[in-house]
């Protein structure tokens, strides 16, 4: 069965439309004859999203009850069962209540993809799982429910419904969003203008990265090379000079000036040599274009200007940085420079800029490497200088000086076979040194214009001007491939040391290291396979770019990495001069994905190693302060049950007390291990509802004195979103502690005040306070402060208090009492409707 299509309506904020817009679709499929029905849909009481709905098919919803409430969720059995070809589902990242078949609702909508049927859904940008950071920065408020950025890539289609914040706050103000009395408090807290305009920003720039993408990809799969100017990206070629800093620096200012610009800064290696690069200059460079928010790549081509250029259109660059060139004015008779070339060969679609420094003009620091590989021209001209200089040669002394001496026209001759050598290599010589014999036996060796030679000396002389030339054409080939092999292998050298600085230092993970490959060789895609015995199936342990290898034979390029690993390459086959560099790529990949599991490994061992150790203190805390409680208990119940002593009513009630008190010791005790084993397992799950403070603060006093401690809780405190009974829990084992260390006759108060977007919850006591040094000592697991004796606690209450209190998106700390004594804050968030959100469960639809 084929796989459902996901289309995605993406939106900025609430209210900008997707319900409506995911709506108004379903009833366009409708229309051409689609069988298309609504999974779920909140309309979370707007009209013009409810008139939507008539005329759709709706499945009914799957009720559950939750903690004495009940909550309806999309029932997936049903949609399934039903099996249209279309299913409307809102609000993707939304967070399903407890007992339903999945825990979010994007699983839900897996299934039903897996199903083979299509799903249209909708989700905010602040949904986004990478993007929580970003959101909370900007309107203060963290998103709970959120989506895996992954499962909204790999939609099918993603629409951006896009609206101004000054249209979307006239909608709110028109009541279209919420209802009346919410209005004045949303324009005043989420949707202030420029919290809207920073999330449209952010689905703007985020849908272009997707779209980028796919646009990418286009190119890849019809093998478009012409660029497509639809960004500013801007490639600044680096040699490892001084100058590099200062074109990275430009390029970025360029970048600047147009909306999301981006800087790729690139180093081509040649294998001929002709680049000399300082390694330590690379890195500063590297790591200058990563602080500015470019990236940095790295390229083998034996034509710079060609590798350059080819990079640029591959990546579709629209502009070129390049220095002017370092070389001093007499060394431009040996071409134009690279900056020249690149910019003559760019065409009308690449604009390149050079721009000058501070290093223009002044020659190589470095001696710059003979090329090894001699190119074309250098051979053209060769073959010119072996066949055709001879023959022009014969000409002027002809005609213009003749008579010199067969000695002389011999030394002249060979004076152009070594030319040829030097220029063309071997065959040029050779040639030369043929042609130039003939051309001498025919004109200058009597009898002339004849191929014979009557002088036997002449006959010697002619047999060691072809030695001569044969030995100088071997010499200088013979250097030329040793030139050639040095210079390869020190362009290999500088990638694999400036590869292994990286990989050392942490800097490249897995997947950079692969793209790091792909790039250098130029490859289609690459992956790294693995498998656990010789019959096992392969598996792909990390890739890059379309269409990786599943198994080595698919690939082009297979390098085996031990017995039971292979790095495969798709795209072409490389010569075996290149898979010596590949196989020292394949070796580090291999130890790059051995590092990342030993650090899961150390993970996890840390965890187990934090397990133990509390495990260690409470084995500690059970072998003495449960058994305290215990022993006051039966020494009670013993006394009780002796028959030997006569016990007086007041001494049976006091025994009764003690056996009362222990065992609320007990419970105590019991329950705050319970508590901090339910943290240290991650078992809490908490249901996040609207509650009014002075309903749980009191709740939470059941276990001190009644007289020990003040309320002070204004009726006119905005209402706060979390778990009733997590935070009574907190508040409770706070209040104990503050009661615990008051001194006799003093009260402890607890107040509350809003703040913000927060609502503040302060225990005061009037102890002996605590340092700053053992502030966040104290929440830490077994910590009782000071000298408190053995029996009074575990040292648990204050660690479950801050569990719990972080458990519903809070924070507790500690701060001075003016005037003596400890303050525990806590702080937790107001309620959705008070920041102008629906809500929980629901998530913030449009």
């Amino acid at each position: 069965m084929a796989r459902g299509k996901l289309r995605i309506y993406l939106g900025a904020a609430p209210g900008v439309g997707k319900t409506y817009a995911m709506l108004s679709e379903a009833h366009r499929r409708i229309e051409r004859g689609t069988d298309c029905v609504v999974a779920f849909v909140e309309h979370h009481h707007r009209p013009r999203t409810e008139v939507m709905l008539h005329g759709l098919e709706q499945i009914p919803r799957m009720e559950l009850d939750y903690r004495g409430a009940t909550f309806t969720e999309m029932d997936v059995d049903a949609v399934l069962r039903r099996a249209p070809a279309v299913a409307l589902v809102d609000e993707l990242a939304h967070t399903n209540v407890p007992g339903s078949r999945n825990a979010k609702r994007w699983q839900d909508v897996e299934e039903l993809l897996a199903a083979g049927i299509d799903v249209i859904s909708t989700v905010n940008i602040q949904h986004l799982e990478s993007l929580g950071d970003v959101v909370e920065s900007i309107t203060g408020v963290r998103q709970r429910e959120t989506v895996p950025d992954e499962v909204v890539r790999r939609a099918d289609q993603i629409e951006l419904v896009d609206m101004s914040p000054q249209a979307l706050r006239r909608r709110m103000a028109h009541g279209n969003i919420y209802t009346p009395d919410k209005v004045d408090a949303a324009l005043s807290n989420y949707f202030r203008p420029g919290n809207l305009t920073a999330l449209r920003e952010l689905a703007l720039l985020w849908v272009a990265d997707r779209v980028d993408a796919y646009l990418t990809e286009y190119r890849s799969e019809h093998r478009v090379s012409a660029i497509w100017g639809s960004r500013e990206r801007i490639v600044v070629g680096v040699t490892g000079g001084p100058e590099g800093g200062t074109l990275i620096r430009r390029a970025a200012r360029l970048a600047e000036k147009g909306a999301g610009g981006e800087v790729m800064a690139v180093y081509i290696s040649r294998s001929d040599g002709l680049t000399a690069a300082s390694p330590k200059e690379l890195a500063l460079q590297l790591t200058l274009v990563e602080d500015l928010g470019g990236t940095f790549h790295h390229v083998i081509g034996d034509d710079i200007p060609a590798a350059l250029l080819d990079f640029a259109r591959g990546v579709n660059a629209t502009q070129i940085v390049l220095g002017v060139s370092r070389r001093r004015s007499w060394q431009y008779v040996f071409g134009p420079g690279v900056g020249a070339t690149v910019a003559r060969q760019s065409g009308p679609d690449l604009d390149v800029h050079l721009i000058t420094h501070a290093e223009a003009g002044k020659g190589r620091g470095l001696p710059v490497a003979r090329g090894a590989r001699l190119g074309r021209t250098r051979v053209i001209s060769g073959w010119l200088a072996g066949v055709l200089g001879p023959l022009l040669l014969a000409w002027l002394l002809n005609s213009a000086v003749p008579d010199v001496g067969l000695a002389n026209d011999m030394l002249l001759f060979l004076s152009l076979t070594v030319a040829a050598a030097l220029l063309g290599g071997l065959l040029p010589a050779l040639a030369s040194a043929v042609v130039g014999s003939l051309l001498l036996n025919w004109f200058f060796t009597p009898p002339v214009h004849t191929l014979t030679i009557a002088d036997p000396q002449n006959i010697v002389a002619i047999v060691v001007f072809v030695g001569v030339a044969v030995a100088v054409a071997s010499v200088v080939d013979l250097a030329a491939r040793r030139t050639q092999q040095a210079a390869r292998l020190r362009a290999e050298s500088e990638i694999l040391s400036f590869l292994a600085g990286n990989v050392l230092r942490g800097e490249t993970g897995l997947g950079e290291l692969l793209e790091r490959v792909r790039e250098t060789f130029g490859m289609e895609s690459v992956a790294l396979l693995e498998r656990t015995g010789e019959t096992a199936p392969w598996t792909c342990a990390g890739s890059v770019g379309p269409r990786p290898a599943g198994t080595p034979d698919e690939a082009d390029v297979d390098v085996p990495v031990g017995d039971h690993m292979a790095l495969s390459l798709r795209g072409r086959v490389l010569p075996a001069a290149d898979r010596r560099v590949l196989a020292a790529f394949a070796v580090q990949a291999a130890v790059v994905l051995d590092r990342q599991r030993l650090k899961g490994e150390a993970d996890r061992a840390e965890e187990l190693a934090e397990g133990n150790r509390i495990r260690t203190a409470l084995l500690a805390a059970v072998s003495h302060d449960l058994r305290t409680p215990l022993a006051g208990i039966k020494a009670a119940v013993s006394s009780l049950r002796s028959d030997d002593v006569a016990w007086s009513e007041e001494d049976e009630a006091e025994l009764l007390e003690a056996i009362e008190q222990g065992a609320d010791r007990l419970d105590q005790l019991v329950g705050n291990l319970l508590d901090m084993s339910r943290l240290q397992t991650g078992t809490v799950t908490p249901v996040l509802r609207e509650t009014d403070l002075d309903e749980v603060v009191p709740m939470a006093l059941g276990g001190v004195p009644e007289d020990s401690v003040e309320l002070d809780i204004p009726e006119t405190l905005p209402m706060v979103q979390v778990d009733r009974g997590l935070l009574e829990r907190a508040v409770a084992n706070v209040v104990e502690n503050a009661v615990k260390h008051s001194p006799p006759g003093e009260k402890v108060l607890v107040s509350a005040s809003a703040l913000a977007d927060r609502v503040e919850v302060r225990v005061v006591d009037r102890g002996p306070g605590v340092p700053d040094e053992a502030k966040e000592r104290i929440f830490e697991p077994f910590q009782r402060y000071g000298d408190s004796p053995r029996g009074v606690g575990v040292g648990l209450g204050l660690a479950v208090a801050r569990g719990f209190t972080e458990a519903v998106r809070g924070t507790v700390h500690a701060e001075d009492t003016p005037g003596g004594g400890l303050t525990m804050v806590l702080s937790v968030p107001m309620a959705p409707e008070r920041l102008d959100q629906p809500a929980l469960p629901a998530t913030a639809g449009p």
